[in-house]
């Protein structure tokens, strides 16, 4: 009997950190994006400034 329950609580632990390391990943994905597209931006404006103070 306390194995069956065992194996259930087991069991939805692991349904419960899989959910939530996918959701981790989703909400790290859209702010790494972000960065990226600011890095970007960044590095656009210092080249800019680069090749007019040239």
């Amino acid at each position: 009997m306390l194995a069956k329950i065992w194996k259930k609580l087991a069991l939805l632990i692991l349904i419960l950190a899989c959910i939530f390391n996918v959701m981790n990943k989703l909400v790290h994905k859209l702010s790494l994006d972000k960065e990226m597209v600011y890095s970007a931006e960044y590095m656009m404006q210092q080249e800019e400034n680069n090749t007019n103070n040239t």
